[in-house]
């Protein structure tokens, strides 16, 4: 008869817990309980070894791959699950990598959602915690671990990048929404996007919407009057209502939409106050669709101008 081998694992988790400090994970690493249900460490990242008890990162979708240990299964290597890419300004990237479309930030594609870090780390001018040493220029810390650990989460917090999501409370659902994205378009029908829960299964999803900042015309200073005396005009309407063609389709009636203007300075003028309304298009002979999409009511002339589709421009 044949004989299986039995081999002996080596055990990594010890009870009753005994932890170290906790550490300080580097930007980007998540602070996570470790494999044992003991203690926090700094998880695993892709292509690093892990085991029963140092765990691979679950916040980037990654997963111990025990495959070339093969009979023991004891040490395995950090990897990425098998999940959809992302697309960002018409570019595609993979499950899991790691890309900088803008010099301050870096960026990761996770299961078709994109998390973004700094890549340079501001230094406080001024600090409650040091002091300049009389007559030297070196500084001296008066605070002890735990004030500025705490100090740390309060500076990352007020920073544009990491600001908290607005919440509402609807149905037992802690409804978060991150603000909408700039129109992919500049004239004509574009879609912006956000990330929300506002859901039956209060889940975080991505929302779409149509967006129309301004009709595609040759000139359009010959459309838009601007006041004697001004550089600006932030709003306009055409003469008549008309029907929104999209995807070959056209809307079940007409309307007459608020764009906004143009300056005659360095100026540009974008959407300020908005709603929401859901419009509804016909195609030729292959039935209805609907959309939601965004109905300026007014608009604003400043002088940061971002490009269309610009992730990082309120950042």
């Amino acid at each position: 008869s044949e004989t299986s081998e039995v081999h002996q694992r080596n055990a990594v988790c010890h009870w009753p817990c005994r932890c170290p400090p906790v550490p300080t994970c580097v930007l980007g690493v998540s602070l996570v309980k470790d494999g044992c249900g003991c203690c926090k460490v700094c998880a695993k990242q892709a292509g690093e070894t892990c085991n029963e008890a140092d765990i691979c990162d679950p916040h980037k979708g990654l997963y111990c791959d025990y495959s070339e240990d093969k009979p023991r299964y004891e040490t395995g290597v950090c990897a990425y699950l098998i999940a959809v890419g992302c697309e960002l300004n018409g570019v595609y990237y993979l499950n899991g990598q790691t890309f900088q479309p803008h010099p301050l930030y870096k960026c990761l594609c996770v299961s078709g959602a994109i998390g973004c870090t700094p890549v340079f780390i501001p230094r406080l001018a001024a600090s409650p915690c040091t002091r300049v040493m009389r007559g030297k220029k070196s500084r001296q810390s008066i605070c002890g671990p735990r004030q500025q650990k705490q100090l740390q989460s309060t500076n990352y917090r007020l920073m544009s990048a990491y600001r908290s999501l607005p919440l509402v409370l609807k149905k037992k659902c802690i409804v978060q929404a991150t603000p909408w994205t700039p129109c992919s378009k500049t004239c004509g029908i574009g879609i912006s996007s956000r990330v929300t829960n506002e859901n039956r299964k209060c889940e975080m999803k991505k929302e779409k919407r149509l967006c129309f900042i301004q009709p595609c015309l040759t000139n359009i200073l010959k459309t838009i009057k601007i006041p004697k005396g001004k550089t600006c005009q932030p709003t306009f309407q055409l003469p008549t209502a008309e029907k929104l063609f999209f995807s070959g389709c056209s809307t079940t009636q007409s309307y007459k939409l608020t764009f906004c203007g143009v300056c005659l300075d360095k100026r540009c003028c974008i959407p300020n106050k908005s709603k929401m309304i859901t419009v509804h298009f016909e195609c030729p002979s292959e039935g209805f669709f609907q959309w939601k999409m965004m109905w300026i009511t007014s608009c604003v002339c400043q002088r940061t101008c971002s490009a269309p589709g610009d992730i990082f421009s309120e950042l």
